[in-house]
């Protein structure tokens, strides 16, 4: 009797695993064909894994869906987003049948694309392919580095995996290739890339573009830990695999999993199932296929549903186990303990900016020393600041002395050293920062953004405090020519919303730069440096530079009239002419105020009642200067400005020799304005 109750116990548990999986496949497509858009190929692949993972092993509790020891997973094929919202939907998210059934409306918690902050359980916002990849590396250095921060013997309280979902688009992206390189460097053991290797992308078969490629062999080269599962389908295959993943201690793990695109539905194995909607007699057949016991849209059976919410009850035991771990450490350690809830609630600590260096009048130096200068000033105060440079951290002055390096032997070093990987650089940044923990930085050369602009228009999009640092931020770099003087790079920073671009005048400008960026906790900053050596400019009594945090101020009022002739507005290196040009101008009896405008974005913040006391809307004219594309100054100057700018590229030779030739002098700003004023009505 007992070998035959036991039979059937697991033939019981086979069958409503089956109705699980098939619960997540249906759901999915419905969802799809009532929008009449959306990607319901991969949902219907790779239910089986996603059910698996999430259901037998993932750590997570679905009342709490930002509890910190949790696992995180990523859906880096963020087209197959309804497979994420069956998922949250049935383990008992904060997600209604009513959001599945407004999959890609307006307003709805269900958008085509997973999106961070927007829908609970999301743990990062993906859909450019590879973003999510690059994201989940840096989630895994995130939980390495706090782990070996705050653990101790005995006290764990940090120890969670990140899990990535990823397709054969994932794969095709450079930044995969970039990620994963550093990821298996790095032996970040805790992550683990389940790949639905579908054979299939949306132009066709994937014979046409990646089938001479062995991703294995490529992840093994990379240090991973590689296995395979012939059959999607096979859930303890799929099961033994997590289980082989989880028991590796010394590589990422890459789990290959075959599976068929569009499974069971009449487009099975074709890319019209990849980006279109099912048609509603499609619908029936894949549910008739699967042997579904109801061809009505949306309807679930309430066996399924109930095992799935077992991941309710589960997950809050898991999570009141670790408060339980957490309330003893804390009673321990209770000065790690302040500094674990100041940096799990984006609080800083007092004083965190005490120490921050101040420059005199014979300081004069690169903008990028002084980031330097001020980042170890406030490394010391603040232990959770990480980061480092894609291979040029002597460059960007993003070293952080004494404080070691991130690496398996080390995993308490709080300098990165990325390689020459921008673009995955910002991606893992972006992952760090969506962690929690950690306040996260990543350094390149201005131009080099141009390989970065995804996961910066990601970070903005998704609000996360990421700091992305630029030197060699113009012409003055010099010699290196234009393929490295960023001409257009600072425009398209300031097109993209959100972002919050800064580039200081001098060495006390960039201290504040900085001071912004580490306070800001509700979007990314980009900060600007010069390659080249800048004067320290004349602030008085040190008030106007704090009003860098405005966005811009006046440096210098105009003498002797009530309105100024001209305004001079600019930013950066170019900011010294625009002294010089009104030193010429006030000589001639012209009155001439200079305004510095370190941000554009901060200054559009603040009220109208300030802007038009830094730019006086009676000022005769207004001319801005800056080495890059004139178009964003307009908005200040008005049409009927000036923009002593840059509309074409660079050269190479000395910064000195190119800002000569092109402009950037006391006397061409002089003359410049001179002419513009004799095109105005006094």
């Amino acid at each position: 009797m007992s070998a035959v109750f036991e039979t059937a116990t697991e033939e019981d548990a086979a069958e409503l695993d089956n109705l699980c999986v098939n619960a997540i496949r249906t759901l999915s497509i419905d969802a799809v064909t009532n929008a009449n858009s959306g990607h319901p190929g991969m949902p219907l692949g790779a239910a089986p894994m996603a059910y698996v993972l999430w259901t037998r092993f993932r750590k997570h509790s679905p009342t709490s869906p930002n509890w910190f020891d949790r696992d995180r997973f990523v859906l880096s094929a963020g087209h197959a987003s309804m497979l994420l919202y069956s998922l949250l939907y049935l383990t008992g998210y904060d997600l209604s049948l009513d959001d599945i059934k407004h999959f890609r409306q307006f307003g709805s918690k269900t958008p085509g694309h997973p999106e961070h902050r927007l829908t609970p359980g999301v743990d990062t916002t993906t859909g450019p392919l590879g973003q999510g990849f690059g994201n989940a590396v840096g989630m895994a250095i995130a939980e390495a580095y706090l782990a070996a921060y705050f653990n101790r013997p005995d006290h764990e309280i940090v120890n969670h995996y990140t899990y990535v979902m990823c397709s054969d688009g994932d794969m095709m992206e450079g930044i995969s290739s970039e990620a994963a390189s550093l990821a298996g460097h790095l032996r970040l053991h805790k992550l683990i890339a389940l790949y639905d290797d579908n054979s299939v992308s949306l132009d066709g078969p994937t014979s046409l573009t990646f089938d001479q490629e062995q991703v294995d062999l490529r992840f093994e080269a990379y240090g991973w830990n590689v296995l395979f599962v012939a059959d999607g389908n096979d859930l303890e295959a799929i099961d033994g695999a997590i289980r082989a993943a989880l028991a590796e201690t010394e590589k990422p793990t890459l789990i290959r999993v075959k599976t068929h695109i569009g499974y069971a539905s009449p487009k099975q194995d074709s890319s019209k199932v990849h980006g279109s909607a099912l048609t509603p007699d499609e619908v029936v057949a894949t549910k008739r296929n699967l042997g579904w016991p109801s061809e009505e849209p949306f309807w679930l059976p309430e066996a399924a549903v109930a095992h799935f919410r077992e991941e309710v009850a589960t997950g809050k035991q898991a999570e009141q186990a670790w408060r339980l771990r957490f309330d003893r450490w804390s009673r321990e350690f209770p000065d790690l303990a302040e500094q674990w809830n100041s940096a799990m609630e984006g609080r800083l600590p007092a004083g965190w900016d005490d120490n921050l260096p101040v420059f005199g009048p014979d300081d004069a130096q690169a903008t990028r020393q002084a980031s330097g200068k001020a980042l170890n000033a406030l490394a010391p105060k603040l232990p959770t600041l990480i980061g480092g440079s894609a291979d040029l951290s002597t460059s960007t002055e993003t070293d952080l002395k004494g404080a070691g390096v991130f690496s398996i032997e080390n995993r308490s070093g709080r300098n990165l050293y990325f390689g020459v990987r921008e673009h995955a650089m910002a991606a893992a940044v972006n992952g760090m920062s969506l962690h929690q923990g950690v306040l996260p930085f990543g350094g390149t050369f201005m131009m080099f953004f141009t390989y970065q602009m995804n996961p910066v228009r990601m970070a903005a999009l998704m609000e996360t405090p990421s700091i992305f640092i630029y030197t060699h931020d113009s012409i003055g770099l010099g010699e290196d020519g234009p393929t490295h003087q960023p001409i257009e790079v600072l425009a398209a920073l300031r097109a993209i919303p959100g972002l919050v671009t800064i580039r200081p005048a001098d060495a006390n400008e960039a201290v504040e730069a900085w001071r912004i960026a580490i306070a800001r906790r509700h979007g990314p900053t980009a900060l600007c440096f010069t390659r080249q050596k800048v004067p320290i400019l004349d602030h008085g009594q040190g008030q106007p530079v704090r009003d860098v945090a405005k966005g811009a101020y006046v440096l210098i009022r105009e003498l002797g009239k009530t309105r100024p002739d001209v305004v001079l507005i600019g930013s950066g290196s170019e900011v010294q002419w625009l002294v010089g040009a009104r030193s010429l101008l006030q000589k001639e009896g012209l009155a001439a105020r200079v305004v510095s405008m370190p941000s554009q974005e901060l200054f559009l913040q603040q009220s109208k009642t300030y802007q038009d006391e830094v730019l006086p809307p009676d000022a005769r004219a207004r001319l801005a200067c800056e080495a890059a594309a004139s178009a964003p100054w307009y908005r200040f100057v008005g049409l009927d400005g000036d923009v002593v700018g840059l509309d074409h590229f660079g050269a190479s030779a000395p910064g000195s020799v190119l800002f000569q030739q092109f402009g950037f002098t006391a006397e061409n700003v002089a003359s410049r304005a001179r002419a513009l004023l004799q095109r105005r009505i006094p």
